[in-house]
């Protein structure tokens, strides 16, 4: 996003990436960014501004900007439920 984005594109983000989705890092254009390509993480907020704050697997807090860091939401594989029969 470029510039302040309106309600709406950040009630959209809020909608898309609710806290707790999991997303992965493709590329993000910061020299100093301790966040590595491939890089997973779980979205903690999405502030007024659009950015999505993220708690990084390799520990970093490192938020998101949308339309200038590249990254998508991460496939997780899905839970099983694990069946307990009740034995006598």
């Amino acid at each position: 996003m470029n510039g302040i984005p309106t309600r709406q594109q950040v009630e959209s983000l809020k909608e898309r990436y609710p806290v707790g989705t999991r997303v992965v890092l493709h590329h993000m254009d910061d020299p100093y960014a301790p966040v590595p390509p491939g890089t997973k993480g779980t979205v903690t907020y999405v502030d007024d501004m659009g950015q999505i704050g993220v708690k990084w697997d390799n520990g970093s807090s490192l938020s998101l900007v949308p339309g200038e860091d590249s990254f998508s939401k991460a496939s997780e594989p899905e839970k099983t439920k694990i069946s307990r029969g009740m034995s006598r």
